[in-house]
């Protein structure tokens, strides 16, 4: 039987953690799964029926009428939310605030970890995350907490909105982000923590090149190490 590869990447909001594991899923021939995009498109569910964040009987219910699942086109990961093609509507400064918000939830959690436990198991993945190496994957072959300061990924995200057009605010960005580090960092369930045999990678100096090459090096030296 062919052994099944998994890489876990952990971190803050805006560490660029989508970004890297995709590129290095692309070089490695990976399936990419982007655990936030879930949580994204829960937080679309609830956005449209309404229900306050605060509000955990009305979210469990919802869960129920959630269906969230992956499609593949041209090796692209698209978001399917009850059938709508939702990877277009989910990155929005309100969604990812809302994600946030309700993935402390258990509902919302059990429901995704278990798709993304079950596609873990069938494929070589790479998978990014708040909670991947320490409760998704815990046996994963290698896992990152890719971080940066709180400065540089407001930054990024304030130069990725001005590219799209949109009207922003750097401190606003930032403020927003240390929100979610806290709420990330200590909610109930599964909070954001690097796992004790994680690498610490910090690229707050670094591109993203140089992130990706480290990782893959990295992946390798495990690969190694395992057949020796």
């Amino acid at each position: 039987m062919t052994k099944v590869y998994n890489i876990a990447i952990d971190g803050p909001a805006g560490a660029g953690k989508s970004t890297i594991a995709r590129a290095a899923a692309s070089k490695l021939n990976f399936v990419y799964v982007d655990t936030g995009a879930m949580y994204r498109a829960m937080a679309l569910h609830f956005l449209r029926k309404g229900i306050s964040p605060q509000d955990e009987a009305a979210i469990s219910e919802a869960v129920k009428t959630a269906d969230v699942t992956l499609a593949y086109e041209n090796g692209v990961q698209q978001v399917i939310l009850n059938g709508e093609n939702v990877s277009g509507l989910i990155r929005s400064e309100e969604v990812g605030a809302m994600a946030s918000a309700t993935s402390v939830h258990l509902p919302v959690r059990e429901k995704l970890v278990e798709l993304q436990k079950g596609l873990a198991a069938r494929e070589n993945v790479i998978m990014d995350g708040r909670d991947i190496g320490t409760c998704v994957l815990p046996d994963a072959d290698l896992k990152i907490y890719l971080t940066a300061s709180s400065r540089v990924r407001a930054e990024r995200r304030y130069l990725e909105l001005k590219e799209k057009g949109q009207d922003c605010s750097l401190e606003e960005i930032e403020k927003d982000i240390i929100k979610r580090d806290h709420q990330d960092m200590n909610r109930e369930h599964s909070p954001l923590k690097q796992a004790e045999d994680a690498v610490l990678l910090d690229s707050s100096e670094m591109s993203a090149r140089e992130v990706i090459e480290r990782i893959l090096m990295l992946f390798e030296e495990r690969k190694l190490e395992e057949r020796s």
